[in-house]
């Protein structure tokens, strides 16, 4: 889990010998390109396939990194898809790239930064109505390809068929699964651009899609258009190396203040996943609501479910419901975490079953937005039972590895209380065979190192995660004075609120996890987005972008790579993206836009 970075000097050894193999890699390309530009003899074509792999091989066994992706158990692929996949399939490459803030102009709207880039000018791909996606005969490679259709065919109008023919056609997107970078990790791909092709090639699934991720980026943004666009559609020429920094990239929605449908999670989902965040943390019950269907306790949601902060009527997932929420990240190779906060922000679940609560407990729905007033009756044989039903239920209906069982602002829960309910609960969530995560509170009582704790509380100094990490458990990262993308941008924002903030682009991008804890001890980062100020979509958007673009690119990036000055510039570039998608992001002024005329009337 906790792979890190490789030694920066055997790195430079190893680019110093890939060197020596670029002469026999440019003249495998040039042959490869002459046999699909030129129409040769079917015997030409196949000893350029021949020449090209080996070269490959060659280049990728001595090519170095910055550092070793994160092994990502639990995370990457969906049901069905395997990383042992076809054998290395005959690519032409460039170079091996050299770090991305040197990679030149194919980074310059690529959120997150790659690891490693270069721009090769002379190489430049455009797309035209003959241009097809190749996948050969891998069959893993099939959805991804799908996806990179349907992203592409409605603003270029082209037909962008897949193509499953033993030889690769000319001019056309090549899309593989191999095991011949071992570097590139479980989610990592190699993004090479030439006049001829675009190779890409990763070892997973999940690796391809974020491959098409930055694809998608390097084109101009009047791709995202839903209507035929004006070309032309040229990819800029160079190769892309590239693999996350952390395994957990995350984003948190509150559906339980406000409840937010099916739809809206899924628009959300599809914003998170062109930025490669690849976990949606679902914060399913508070004292306000609780918003998924348990089996054998119906007063959850035709009680609890029925309130909201503010007095809204609330709203619930039916199983059939959250699994569809769950299929659809899946698919987007994002991870559901269902969290049910307990013991405390409990009170719709104590006012649909009062004997969760202790006796004499004043009881009522709750509109508000205070904390800490509300807590389970750890005494009362039918609260660990009801845990078991809950936490069995989710389980069943969550393929991902966690169950976030909250523990924060727990003040009416009696210390002893609160220890043996965190204890009891890692035993029940084990049984289910899941591990359990909660907010850095838990580290309160003993953990199993197992157990992820999720550190939010920067008035506490950090003392929460030094007692989780001094149990040996890792940590996500989530500083509310950072990462809390809830918070106001200033103090004129119309939603949101300030108790961390206000929060500007710029505080919600300069800072670092291993300001919090050291590199091999994160399993990643969380933007937490609470909603007791927001009811719609649209104000879910304008406080979560930009912000969790720079919370996608800190999960992604090395911290090395990363700074201000420069990301300002590549978030820039995403404005006209958003804007053809009708995100209603917030145009903060540290930011010196991009129009969005530029990207629908090219010159």
């Amino acid at each position: 889990m906790d792979a890190r970075f490789a030694d920066s000097a055997a790195t430079h050894r190893r680019s110093g010998a890939s060197r020596g193999r670029r002469g026999a890699i440019a003249a495998a390309r040039r042959t490869w390109e002459d046999a699909l530009m030129h129409g040769r003899a079917e015997v030409r074509l196949r000893r350029a396939r021949r020449v090209a792999v080996l070269a490959v091989i060659a280049a990728s066994s001595v090519a170095g990194c910055t550092h070793a992706p994160p092994p990502v158990p639990g995370f990457g692929s969906s049901p069905g898809t395997a990383s042992q996949t076809a054998s290395v399939t005959p690519l032409p490459t460039l170079p091996w790239p050299g770090p991305a803030t040197a990679g030149g102009p194919i980074t310059a709207g690529l959120i997150p930064l790659p690891v490693l880039a270069r721009t090769d000018p002379g190489e430049s791909f455009t797309l035209s109505s003959r241009t097809r996606i190749w996948i050969g005969t891998d069959q893993a490679a099939q959805p991804i390809a799908e996806t990179l259709a349907a992203a592409l065919r409605p603003a270029t109008g082209f037909p962008l068929s897949v193509d499953r023919s033993v030889d690769p056609p000319p001019d056309s997107f090549l899309l593989a699964i191999d095991q011949s970078e071992p570097q590139l990790g479980e989610e990592g791909y190699d993004l090479t651009v030439t006049r001829g092709a675009v190779i890409l090639h990763a070892r997973t699934p999940a690796g391809l899609f974020y491959g098409v991720q930055t694809i998608r980026q390097l084109l101009p943004q009047r791709i995202e258009a839903t209507s035929v666009q004006p070309g032309p559609w040229e990819i800029p020429g160079g190769r892309i190396v590239d693999y996350p920094r952390f395994a957990y990239r995350g984003a948190m929605l509150d559906v339980a203040r406000h409840f937010f449908t099916v739809a809206q999670v899924e628009r959300y989902i599809d914003e998170l996943a062109r930025y490669k965040v690849n976990v949606l943390h679902l914060h399913l019950s508070d004292d306000q609501g609780w918003r998924i269907a348990i089996d054998g306790w119906p007063k959850l949601t035709s009680i609890g479910g029925k309130t909201a902060v503010g007095g809204g009527p609330g709203g619930y997932y039916t199983q059939a419901e959250y699994r569809a929420i769950v299929a659809y990240a899946q698919a987007r190779f994002i991870t559901i975490v269902p969290e049910i906060d307990t013991p405390g922000h409990v009170n719709a679940a104590l006012v649909s079953y009062p004997a969760l609560a202790c006796p004499g407990t004043r009881l009522a729905p709750y509109t508000g937005t205070g904390v800490g007033f509300s807590t389970l009756c750890v005494d009362q044989p039918v609260v660990f039972q009801f845990l078991n039903d809950v936490v069995a239920q989710l389980a069943a209906l969550t393929p991902g590895p966690y169950l976030h069982l909250g523990g924060d602002e727990a003040a009416s829960t009696k210390p002893a209380d609160y220890l043996r309910y965190v204890e009891q609960a890692q035993k029940i969530v084990t049984a289910h065979g899941k591990t359990m995560m909660g907010w850095a509170e838990i580290a309160a009582a003993p953990l199993d190192p197992s157990t992820v704790a999720e550190y939010w509380n920067f008035r506490d100094r950090g003392a929460t995660a030094r007692k989780a990490l001094d149990q040996g458990v890792r940590l996500v990262a989530a500083p509310a004075d950072h990462a809390y993308v809830d918070q106001k941008y200033d103090p004129s924002t119309p939603v949101g609120v300030t108790w961390a903030g206000p929060t500007s682009v710029e505080k919600a991008y300069s800072w670092d996890p291993t300001d919090i804890a050291p590199e091999d001890r994160l399993l990643g980062v969380e933007g937490p987005l609470w909603s007791e100020t927001i009811s719609t979509l649209s104000q879910v958007e304008f406080l979560a972008w930009p912000r969790m673009a720079g919370i996608a690119e800190i999960g992604w990036t090395p911290r090395a790579e990363r700074s201000w000055s420069t990301y300002r510039l590549r978030l820039a570039a995403q404005a006209p993206r958003w804007e053809i998608e009708g995100v209603n992001f917030y145009r903060s002024p540290e930011v010196p836009w991009v129009s969005a005329s530029a990207a629908t009337n090219p010159s």
